[in-house]
């Protein structure tokens, strides 16, 4: 792999072909989004077909989050999370990016496999591509639809597939895909996070749904001075969290299918990259060359060189 540059980014995120100017007004729809909140989220299994199936417990939980713009371009906006934990004790949260017009998504399978599709140009016109990444900034998963704005509201919406949730992905295995029903809608105390999801079993002779779920992540905007730790906490870690994000664009443009380990030596990966920040970051001085050699190595050893037997035979033909 060639040497990395912080450019390696901009490449990644790249238009395939030129696009049209992103729309200012959908751009401040996204940017609605930031501040600092007072995050409830609230999940509750609702039917499944099957007869023998029992609805597992609602999940509930609380949080303080500061969500900002961290890079931004005419058609690009990067969104950042971060939890607070108590007075200080900050949690780098999941990512957002949004892209105006994007032709290549990265579509999941299951099993911790993505592949490449493609959009012709008329599939993306006047759409909006969010990019949602993990903690450690791996692929999540991607989906693409326009803004909505009539009679006062305002939404985007799409369904995607998705590895399981953190709330379940180390306690269920009798289902392996999430099918996300993602819809994004700003209100007057913040915005809402709306979700109609079906936990699928996916498996070479298609999909079945073991049981549906409603989904409300609810963000009410509270005074940023409350979100003061995650800022300052940013300001000092920022450098090598956008040196993972430069490496992982690397690899993304490089790469048609990504499959990744969940375990390389008993750790992983998130924790690997997570404990090599708090050492580069406390060292007397931070050598971004450096950084990213070592967050390569230690992704790369989590990348599996082929795809699985069921992810090869699925088209990667693109899409039109």
């Amino acid at each position: 792999m060639k040497k990395l540059y912080s450019a390696a980014l901009l490449l990644a995120l790249s238009p395939v072909l030129c696009r049209a100017q992103a729309p200012a007004q959908e751009k401040e729809y996204i940017k609605e989004m930031c501040g600092c909140y007072e995050v409830e989220f609230k999940y509750a299994e609702t039917f499944s077909e099957d007869e023998n199936y029992e609805l597992k417990d609602p999940y509930s939980a609380k949080g303080l989050e500061w969500i900002f713009v961290d890079e931004e371009k005419e058609d690009l906006l990067v969104l950042q999370h971060l939890l607070i934990v108590g007075q200080d004790h900050i949690i780098k949260h999941w990512r957002q990016d949004w892209l105006y017009e994007n032709q290549e998504l990265l579509e999941y399978q299951k099993d911790l496999e993505w592949k490449k599709i493609h959009l012709s140009m008329n599939e993306a016109k006047e759409t909006w591509t969010q990019k949602v990444y993990q903690v450690d900034d791996s692929p999540r998963y991607e989906g693409n639809a326009t803004w909505i704005d009539v009679d006062g509201k305002k939404y985007w919406e799409s369904q995607v597939a998705a590895p399981l949730p953190r709330r379940e992905f180390t306690k269920r295995d009798d289902y392996n895909v999430m099918l996300r029903n993602n819809k994004h809608k700003i209100t007057e105390y913040g915005h809402v996070h709306e979700l109609d999801n079906a936990k699928v079993i996916r498996g070479a002779s298609g999909d079945s749904v073991l049981v549906h779920e409603k989904g409300l992540n609810i963000y009410r905007k509270v005074d940023d001075s409350k979100c003061q730790a995650a800022q300052k906490w940013w300001t000092k870690n920022r450098p090598y969290w956008v040196d993972v994000r430069t490496v992982w664009a690397e690899v993304y443009a490089e790469h048609e299918y990504i499959n990744l380990e969940l375990f390389v030596e008993d750790q992983k990966l998130w924790s690997r990259l997570f404990d090599l920040g708090d050492e580069l970051i406390a060292a007397e001085e931070y050598d971004s060359e450096e950084a990213q050699k070592q967050i390569l190595e230690i992704i790369e050893s989590y990348l599996s060189e082929e795809p699985s037997a069921w992810a090869s035979n699925q088209s990667s033909e693109p899409k039109h």
